[in-house]
């Protein structure tokens, strides 16, 4: 078993992103909802700085970026763009400890993986970070700085919080397969060697030496076995894009004691099933893996598929609520 496996996760919980601006409002709403695993939710609605990106190059330390037309881009000096990150996440940390006074538990807080940020930021030339292999080691370095930083920060707000990190890395798999396009959209970037790729988040991993790290990507074909084996206690994903030649990955990742975030419920508008109806393919796996159903609440969170920036309010706080009774229904029935 892994060295997080008996550490008490929450039966189901949200991506990270939601619909609108108002920071009280959403951390009213997500923990409100999961009132044993609740998340630091993030607003990208507000514009650049809120945005994945922008968020997690505002954590930085000793590297700096802003927004050109092209999109994010490292500098030498911390500017508005850099400003209006940090304040708005001071601002989403301040709503957060407002509604958590008193808390006790697993609290999930997210950031952009080393690999998607490398994808995802510029360097001078405009081309990705990527393409320079000492830009990403300076990255990562500087990520790892940041969220030590930020850990931090979160347990002298909420100290009775057991801080789960979040690595969002929908570009991982791109990266892997040299997929990630070049300024020009002509050609692509090539692919990174899968060691230094799980080095890397090995590194990153490491930053939490108090609790577990989960990796989450809502892009198919998620490399579970490498995330396993840099050190992530638990792998997030959109239950939708799996095909049966992850069963043998996941069989082995549930057996070793890592913990599925299972992205059940849409992240964007539409009708719901009934909870058990959400859940369906959850035992459908785990029957075609021959696990033993009682598992299934030690290894399974439930989550949306994806975040919930691009949904209504309304429905963002219907599929959070959708996704804790789905959880119910399969600690209740997992046959």
């Amino acid at each position: 078993m892994s060295e997080n496996s008996q550490f008490r996760f929450g039966a189901a919980t949200g991506v990270g992103s939601m619909p609108g601006g108002d920071a009280r409002e959403a951390a009213k709403t997500v923990t409100g909802t999961f009132e044993d695993f609740p998340f630091l939710p993030e607003l990208p609605a507000r514009g650049p700085g809120a945005d994945m990106i922008g968020r997690t190059a505002g954590m930085l330390v000793e590297l700096y970026a802003r927004v050109e037309p092209s999109g994010w881009r490292l500098g030498d000096r911390p500017g508005r763009d850099t400003k209006r990150a940090r304040s708005w996440l001071g601002e989403d940390l301040d709503a957060l400890e407002e509604f958590t006074q008193e808390y006790e538990g697993p609290l999930k807080v997210q950031a952009v993986g080393p690999w998607t940020l490398a994808a995802g930021l510029e360097l001078r030339n405009g081309e990705a970070a990527l393409s320079d292999a000492g830009a990403c080691r300076d990255l990562a370095a500087s990520l790892a700085e940041g969220l030590r930083q930020h850990l931090a920060e979160l347990r002298r707000r909420i100290p009775g919080a057991q801080l789960v990190l979040q690595l969002d890395e929908p570009s991982l798999t791109a990266v892997l397969r040299g997929q990630v396009k070049s300024a020009s959209g002509y050609r692509t970037h090539r692919a990174v060697d899968r060691q230094v790729v799980e080095q890397t988040l090995r590194d990153l991993v490491g930053v939490h030496t108090s609790g577990p790290v989960v990796v989450h990507s809502c892009a198919p074909d998620v490399p579970f076995a490498l995330l396993r084996r840099a050190g992530a206690a638990a792998v997030s994903f959109d239950f939708s894009l799996l095909t049966e030649r992850d069963d043998e990955a996941i069989g082995e990742a549930v057996e070793g004691g890592t913990r599925l975030f299972t992205g059940v419920v849409p992240g964007t508008e539409g009708p719901l099933s009934d909870p058990a109806g959400s859940v369906m393919g959850v035992r459908t796996l785990w029957r075609r893996l021959g696990l033993s159903p009682g598992l299934l609440a030690e290894a399974v969170t439930v989550t949306p598929a994806c975040g919930l920036a691009g949904a209504s309010p309304g429905y963002a706080r219907t599929a959070l609520a959708h996704c804790a009774r789905a959880a119910r229904s399969l600690a209740d029935n997992p046959e």
